[in-house]
């Protein structure tokens, strides 16, 4: 029987190009031969499930790891779940209620939710990665498992507002960010690596048949963890100088030149 390995990806600013596509063509040809080669493609997200799904209707077997490890499943199934108590999720709200100058998002299970007060642009903005988002009048209306919230700020602040967070939350809560003002606040020990670890232990794969791919801080985690982790070339400092390898970039699809590669080693 032929060994089961893992190929997971981020999206944004890796797999997908800047006009938020990817060589669909290309992809279609690429899957049939990580199929072959025992690959399982999964996709490595801070986004919403219900929104990454909807770059592979065609795929049914891709397995989506998303809200930064929280919520690992595919159509069919969950394979690992986890969410803030309900006491440390209420915290966050009102901790965030209490800065005007931040809008935010609490992502769950079923839907995310965003207040009704918020402004048309950033509801709208939120609709682009949230397919199901519903607008409340008031965080009490909220009856779902809150896997992480997503937050923005003045992008000039951002710093200022993850130092705040951090002392806040200590102990129940974490801020990650890619900057530009938007900031994640998420479960202490859950991140992309979280996931694929605990997907691991389900398909009875190895981090050493896992080859990642990414080009931003909340990759790191995952990157350090698979046997082979590969930046794009258009990732952060940071996480070229932990990658074990470098591809082209995203407009230039490096992510399937470098699926290309695995699947000729044989």
């Amino acid at each position: 029987m032929q060994e089961q390995k893992i190929i997971a990806t981020d999206m944004d600013g890796t797999f997908l190009n800047d006009h938020m596509d990817y060589d669909r063509e290309r992809f279609a040809r690429l899957h049939a031969r990580m199929v072959r080669h025992g690959f399982r493609f999964v996709v490595a997200s801070g986004n919403q499930y219900f929104q990454l799904r909807s770059f592979f209707k065609d795929y049914p077997d891709t397995i989506y790891l998303s809200e930064n490890g929280a919520l690992v499943r595919d159509p069919e199934q969950i394979y690992f779940k986890s969410a803030f108590p309900k006491d440390a999720a209420f915290r966050i709200i009102d901790t965030l209620i209490d800065f005007p100058a931040v809008e935010w998002t609490a992502c769950g299970l079923k839907s995310a939710y965003v207040l009704r007060t918020a402004s048309m642009e950033y509801i709208e903005d939120t609709k682009r990665y949230y397919h199901r988002m519903q607008l409340i009048d008031s965080p009490a209306e909220i009856d779902d498992d809150i896997l992480k919230f997503s937050t923005h700020c003045p992008g000039d602040e951002t710093q200022n507002y993850i130092n705040e967070y951090a002392r806040r939350f200590k102990g129940f809560a974490e801020p990650t960010s890619s900057g530009h003002g938007d900031i994640d606040i998420i479960q202490p020990g859950i991140h992309k690596a979280r996931g694929l670890a605990e997907l691991g232990e389900v398909l009875d794969v190895s981090a050493e048949n896992m080859v990642t791919f990414g080009n931003g801080g909340n990759d790191i985690e995952m990157l350090k963890y698979a046997g082979e982790g590969v930046a794009v070339a258009n990732s952060d400092p940071d996480v070229l100088a932990v990658a074990d390898h470098v591809t082209a970039d995203n407009n230039k699809q490096g992510v399937l030149d470098y699926i290309d590669g695995l699947c000729s080693r044989g």
